[in-house]
């Protein structure tokens, strides 16, 4: 399924019932007076949360959502029918905001969570309602109030303990299959990650992180080079993040730069993002001829106050240590 993380859709709930306008015509009853009843309340539009789904796809086709209308009051003092609730599914960490001032309505980050965006109109009162001492004989009633009606924005933050971050081609989706039980599309070229994968790290029992692979960002990106900052929402939400640079012989940039431009990159999206706390992997040393060059990142990332490990997600070389400091982080 094509994953979409961005939505725009228009909800409007239930006009309210009209009120009704009516006599009592009983045979023992001649002066039964006025007996219309009141209209119905209008469905309200309800999002919830679910984990059933993991995309906004659903909306890619169906932007137009209405709740029930409520029903005229009747005779007999008889009040119409509420209209039903119209409940929209959307997968757990989705933001709700308005779609023209941009204010967040809400953020439904835990299954079952509810939100009422548009509530239903009320019923108008029947005839029954106006009778007074001096008006015995009301002909009129009250019409029914119209439900909201509103345009909303949804936007999928993906709810992640860690996010996996670094340039094309660092190893990204290949650590998250050898982490987490994840299968992401892995190539040999820019972009093979055109979405986030989620996987869940499992270290024992007791023990569980979800990680969140993010596709890569370049110099740019901020601009609207290669992927944009399109997915970079998904790890505002995450508690620090796995920062990968290639330290290989094959590298394309030296890992210092490779860093840097990366974290440019944060910063020009979140300055709030570029101060999580932050794990510096080297990968492919599997590749890697000189191996001195690890000792010297690791006193390099020491000065800017990150811990450095190197690994293999190849050879398993340094993974169980970077668990475990996956853990700590957690």
């Amino acid at each position: 399924m094509l994953f979409v993380d961005v939505a725009k859709i228009r909800v409007k709930a239930g006009k309210g019932g009209d009120g009704a306008v009516a006599f009592l015509r009983e045979k023992y009853r001649p002066k039964g007076g006025p007996a219309g009843g009141d209209g119905g309340k209008g469905g309200d539009v309800i999002i919830e949360a679910t984990t059933r789904k993991t995309t906004l796809y659903d909306f890619k086709y169906r932007r137009h959502f209405k709740a029930e209308d409520g029903k005229r009051g009747g005779g007999k003092n008889q009040k119409g029918a509420d209209g039903k609730d119209l409940i929209i599914y959307v997968p757990v960490g989705t933001v709700i905001k308005d779609a023209y001032t941009g204010k967040i309505i809400c953020d439904l980050v835990k299954e079952g969570q509810k939100c009422i965006v548009a509530r239903g109109g009320k019923g108008g009162r029947g005839n029954a309602s106006f009778a007074t001492p001096t008006n015995q004989a009301p002909t009129y009633a009250e019409k029914g109030k119209p439900g909201e009606e509103r345009e909303l924005i949804l936007e999928l933050k993906i709810i992640a303990d860690a996010g996996i971050i670094g340039m094309p081609n660092a190893g990204k989706s290949t650590l998250l299959s050898v982490l987490t039980s994840a299968r992401p599309k892995i190539g040999m070229y820019p972009f093979t990650t055109l979405y986030p994968n989620l996987g869940v790290m499992e270290i024992d029992e007791e023990r569980k992180v979800i990680l969140a692979d993010i596709p890569g960002l370049i110099e740019g990106a901020s601009k609207g080079a290669g992927l944009g900052h399109r997915f970079l929402r998904h790890i505002e939400r995450t508690k620090f993040l796995i920062h990968l640079i290639d330290i290989s012989d094959s590298r394309e940039h030296e890992p210092e730069k490779a860093f840097e431009l990366v974290m440019n990159e944060l910063k020009e999206y979140s300055k709030e993002l570029a101060k999580k706390p932050q794990i510096v992997v080297g990968t492919k040393i599997d590749i890697l001829s000189d191996r001195s060059i690890i000792e010297k990142l690791r006193a390099y990332f020491k000065g800017k106050g990150y811990e450095f490990m190197a690994i293999s997600a190849v050879t398993g070389e340094g993974i169980k240590d970077l668990k475990e400091l996956i853990w700590k982080y957690k």
